[in-house]
C-alpha cells in the first residue's frame, strides 16, 4: 500500500485550472464525437453486417463505462461541486449510452472479429495492483485506484484493433486525439497543482505517464498523416 500520502480520492477537491477544465472539454469532445457518429449512421446500419463504424473498439468502450462508474461512486456519498457532478454524469451517460449503441442498437454492425483483444489480461492484473498500491484499504479508496489503473490502459483494444486492421476512419481517430489530449492536459494540471498547491497525486500521474505513452505513436501517426488531408489513417498490416 501507498503511504507516502493519507489522502483519500475525497480530498482530491482541486480548484480547477485552464488545463483540467481543457482536459475534462477534450474527454467530453471525443464521447461527443462517437455520439455524433452513430446519431448519423443510415438505418440501413442497424440490421446489415457492413461495418459501418469501421475501427470503433467496444471493448476498449466497456472499459471505460468501467473506469467512470467505478471512479464516481462518491456521487451517492459526497457533494464537491455542481461543476462536479454534472461532468461526472456526463461521462457515465456518455460512456453507457456508447456502449449501449455498440453491442445493442447497432450490434450487427460492429467489427467484433476485428475487435478481439484479451480484456482479461488488463483487468485482473489492474485488478491486484489496486488492493496492493493504493492510499486506504477501504471499497471506494480500492475502486478509485481500480479506475485509474484500468483508465491508464483501456485504449489499448482501441489501438489494437486499429493496428489489426490496418486502418481507421478520420471520426475514430479525432476522437482517438481528443482523448489522449484529455489525459496530456491533466498531466499538465498535476504539474500546476504540484507547484501551486504542493500536491502530488502518485498513483494518477504515473497512470497518466503511461496512458500518455500509449497515445504517443498515434500522435505522431495522427499529425503526419490526418491533419494533413490524408482522409483515413492506415497503418502497416501486422506480420
Amino acid at each position: 500500500m501507498t503511504t507516502a500520502h493519507t489522502y483519500t480520492h475525497t480530498d482530491r477537491r482541486s480548484s480547477v485550472c485552464i488545463s483540467a477544465a481543457a482536459g475534462s472539454l477534450s474527454s467530453v469532445t471525443a464521447g461527443v464525437l462517437l455520439m455524433f457518429t452513430f446519431l448519423h449512421l443510415p438505418d440501413t446500419c442497424i440490421q446489415s453486417d457492413l461495418h459501418c463504424f469501421q475501427g470503433i473498439s467496444g471493448k476498449s468502450q466497456v472499459l471505460f463505462a468501467l473506469v467512470f462508474t467505478t471512479r464516481y461512486l462518491d456521487l451517492f456519498t459526497s457533494f464537491i461541486s455542481i461543476y462536479n457532478t454534472v461532468m461526472k454524469v456526463v461521462y457515465l451517460v456518455l460512456a453507457y449510452a456508447t456502449v449501449s449503441l455498440i453491442y445493442f442498437r447497432f450490434r450487427n454492425s460492429y467489427d467484433s472479429e476485428s475487435d478481439s483483444f484479451r480484456v482479461e489480461f488488463l483487468l485482473v492484473p489492474v485488478a491486484g495492483l489496486s488492493f496492493l498500491e493504493n492510499y486506504a484499504f477501504t471499497p471506494l479508496e480500492i475502486l478509485w485506484t481500480f479506475s485509474i489503473y484500468l483508465e491508464s490502459v483501456a485504449i489499448l483494444p482501441q489501438l489494437f484493433m486499429i493496428t489489426k486492421t490496418g486502418e481507421a476512419e478520420s471520426i475514430t481517430t479525432h476522437y482517438l486525439f481528443f482523448l489522449g489530449l484529455y489525459r496530456a492536459l491533466y498531466l499538465a494540471n498535476w504539474v500546476w497543482r504540484y507547484h501551486v498547491e504542493g500536491f502530488f497525486d502518485q498513483i494518477a500521474v504515473v497512470s497518466g505517464v503511461v496512458q500518455t505513452i500509449f497515445y504517443c505513436d498515434f500522435f505522431y501517426l495522427y499529425f503526419t498523416r490526418v491533419l494533413r488531408g490524408r482522409g483515413k489513417m492506415t497503418l502497416p498490416m501486422p506480420v
